[in-house]
């Protein structure tokens, strides 16, 4: 049995505080970077940074001058002043306020799993976490989808530029609208969320086990060797079921 302090070493334990570190981290960073290239402005393309709450970073000056052209325009999260102008005609994403509540919510929750008292606790609490930070991210992708679905279908029909049709730019991928492209994809903030999940589904998947971090690299090393392990026994399991007398599979068919 290990004392009280030497359990945080413990794999179930320490990744979920670590994932922690890194939510809470993801607060500071941009989570979510657009890059833009059109002929209008010529040289370098110009990038626009997002974070958690609504502040943006990069080129979103002139990228907001860009976007009225197509009547496309930066949400307005509504219970907060952000640090951009917002337009009249854009849509309303009150929800951005709550991105740094739920952020640290999920932060915290690791840190209350991580001091379970009992490892039976301790297994309930990895597999609700693990579930739960799943789900809650998985609610946000969607939602946050949604809303640039109802941005790129809103457009201004009073924009300089007419003729354009609703479109959606997706969270993730390239996308073209007139002589404008885009390319969406994770900043460092992301790449730091996607870590604590896995970090997150690691704890879980070691959650019967006292193996400590130390022991990590080690277990890693032993996956794929367990999914080979697995494959071969249903294998295996498959062809004594095809290897079964002749006349058996008809018997079984017909009772």
């Amino acid at each position: 049995m290990r004392s009280s302090l030497a359990r945080f070493i413990e794999i179930r334990r320490a990744l979920p505080l670590l994932a922690a570190v890194l939510l809470i981290a993801a607060l500071l960073i941009p989570v979510w970077e657009i890059t833009l290239t059109a002929p209008q402005y010529p040289g370098d393309p110009m990038i626009i940074e997002l974070y958690v709450y609504p502040h943006l970073s990069g080129d979103f000056v002139e990228i907001q001058g860009l976007n009225k052209y197509a009547g496309f325009y930066f949400p307005d999260p509504v219970y907060v002043e952000p640090n951009y102008d917002v337009h009249e005609k854009a849509i309303d994403t009150p929800e951005w306020v709550l991105g740094p509540v739920v952020y640290l919510l999920l932060a915290l929750t690791g840190i209350f799993v991580s001091l379970a008292p009992t490892v039976r606790k301790l297994k309930m609490g990895l597999m609700a976490q693990f579930a739960g930070t799943t789900s809650v991210f998985l609610g946000m992708f969607v939602l946050i989808q949604y809303r640039l679905y109802q941005a790129g279908h809103t457009l201004d029909p009073d924009a300089p530029l007419r003729g354009i049709e609703g479109f959606t730019p997706p969270l993730l991928g390239s996308y073209e609208v007139a002589n404008i492209s885009g390319f969406a994809w994770f900043g460092p903030g992301g790449y730091m969320t996607i870590a604590a999940i896995g970090l997150l589904a690691i704890a879980y998947l070691a959650r019967d086990t006292e193996a400590t971090v130390l022991d990590l690299p080690a277990l890693l090393r032993t996956i794929p060797e367990t999914i080979r392990e697995r494959v071969t026994h249903r294998r295996q399991r498959g062809d004594h079921h095809d290897d079964r007398p002749n006349g058996t599979e008809d018997r079984e068919d017909h009772a």
